[in-house]
């Protein structure tokens, strides 16, 4: 039996004026777990859709080896009959059904045309318990975390006898408890003999897991890396990503906040639907001019909820407190009040709230500022594309033109087309919820680039990060919330990470 359970041999594959893949080669371990990192755009997530299928035979030049014999898959029907599952970033998963259903979906346990009930809820509980989910098989899956759905998504590879486990960004989405979960459970399924191909821009998980990293940059095999070996470092791994030493994670900053642009009061949430939940309890915290402020909380500690909020209501019920923007206290109870008093809120899921990914550039750009471009109901179209191309080579957005359509772009890319959408409403605040989610080691620092920019141009920036050394990185000072409640700011020159931990967890007195 051939040691690697996957070989891929040259593998190329173009798209119209593009080649996304070109001479890509790939082997595996039977029995590792495989990282796969690069920037956005390198060609990881093309490489996987070429193995699994989603790319049929016949699309791309090369050869697959699969169990030391040649393989070629049409489908991804294909695939999986060989074994090889493949988890999106984007779960597949129908929020109406339950567990048991969702988990065979397409495989359903059925006898003489018809679904044993029992034979399905029986052995969906099987598969929950083996990947550490104690949930009840007929619970609707819209009423999971995404942590859990994650489960439910390997729970459902492992139905159908996986012998290769693709996982494509498995934790971007993920809080650090079920990060820390799903990474245990993919130990356990190694040690139990299953072969895991991971796709992460997060160095810390890779290293901690991996055994394997292979690096692909601009569509073409850098290195495999082993992972054991001490020459293996996260610097080494992001000079193979980028192409260059990253000096610092972080760029240098000197401070300089002026004058008070933002404060909220006494600031209190009540949930949307639950009567008598308290979201946002009493919060009180400030923003001045040229300062970037972070928000630090655990998942459920009201962070996002609180942003929403502040912006034109967009969450919550029976909200009450005072918002205050340059000393004066006004009023922002809808999206167009709150951007008319000079605030803007970049949302944590750009994909399903920040943009329109079937639209171009251009008219993701100016959709909340189309005021600014139109006379008499008309916009001036020649206007709406100067307006987007100043914007794409002012943050340097990798497109061939502002006519690009948002969805094919990296998400790198499409997070600064969020960022251009909102700096051309000109705000005085802007809050960025989760700005480099999902977004490599490169891009985040193009990121926060832009972000210093803002600041020393003199807007008051409010960031929310599940990551805390991305805000001990960035920011001046940082807030703590739990429950809902803020629990301390401190400065960042004498933060910690423990120290923010200790807050981010502090009881209510």
């Amino acid at each position: 039996m051939s040691e690697h359970i996957l070989e891929m041999r040259s593998i190329t594959k173009t798209f119209p004026g593009v080649k996304a893949l070109q001479d890509v080669s790939l082997e595996v371990v039977r029995g590792e777990i495989h990282a796969i990192c690069g920037e956005n755009g390198a060609g990881k997530s093309t490489l996987m859709k070429v193995l699994s299928g989603v790319y049929p035979a016949g699309s791309y030049e090369g050869q697959i080896y699969f169990e030391g014999e040649p393989v070629e898959f049409h489908s991804i029907n294909d695939s999986e009959a060989k074994g090889i599952v493949i988890i999106h970033q984007e779960l597949a998963l129908v929020p109406h059904l339950s567990v048991a259903e969702n988990i065979f979906l397409g495989n359903e346990q059925a006898s003489k045309g018809l679904i044993d009930w029992h034979a399905t809820n029986a052995r969906a509980g099987e598969l929950l318990d083996r990947v550490g989910l104690h949930e009840n098989p007929v619970t609707p899956v819209g009423a999971l975390g995404v942590g859990k759905q994650q489960l439910i998504e390997i729970a459902k590879a492992l139905s159908k006898d996986v012998k290769l486990l693709i996982l494509d960004e498995p934790t971007a989405a993920l809080n650090d408890q079920d990060s820390e979960h799903l990474l245990g459970l993919l130990r356990q399924l190694r040690e139990q003999g299953m072969t895991c191909i991971m796709i992460s821009h997060k160095l810390n998980e890779i290293a901690s897991i991996a055994d394997s990293t292979t690096i692909i940059r601009d569509g073409r095999t850098i290195e495999t890396l082993d992972m054991s070996s001490p020459e293996t470092t996260q610097n080494r791994i992001i000079r193979g990503m980028v192409g260059r030493d990253l000096e610092n994670m972080y760029p240098e900053r000197v401070a300089k906040p002026g004058g008070e642009v933002f404060r909220i009061e006494d600031w209190t949430v009540m949930h949307p639907t639950q009567a008598g939940r308290v979201v946002v309890d009493g919060a009180d915290l400030n923003v001045r001019a040229g300062e970037i402020v972070g928000i630090a909380g655990l998942m459920g500690a009201g962070r996002t909820e609180l942003a929403m909020s502040v912006f034109g209501h967009s969450y919550g019920r029976d909200i009450s407190g005072k918002l205050y923007m340059h000393g004066k206290e006004v009023r922002a109870r809808t999206v167009a009040e709150a951007i008319g008093h000079g605030m803007a809120y970049a949302t944590e899921d750009r994909k399903r709230y920040g943009l329109n990914l079937i639209e171009d550039i251009k008219r993701n750009v100016s959709a909340s500022s189309l005021g600014k471009l139109a006379t008499r109901g008309w916009v001036n179209a020649n206007e709406e594309i100067a307006v987007a191309e100043r914007y794409r080579n002012d943050l340097n957005i990798k497109a061939p033109s502002v006519m690009s359509v948002v969805g094919k772009l990296s998400g790198g890319n499409q997070q600064k087309v969020v960022l251009s959408k909102w700096l051309y409403t000109e705000p005085d605040l802007l809050i960025l919820d989760e700005p480099t989610r999902g977004i490599d080691v490169g891009a985040k620092y193009e990121i926060y680039t832009i972000i210093n920019r803002l600041a020393d141009a003199g807007k008051a920036v409010l960031v929310i990060s599940s990551e805390l050394p991305e805000l001990l990185g960035i920011c001046d000072r940082i807030y703590a919330l739990s429950a809902g409640r803020v629990t301390g700011v401190l400065d960042t020159e004498h933060a910690t990470q423990e120290r923010l931990m200790e807050l981010m967890t502090k009881e209510k007195d």
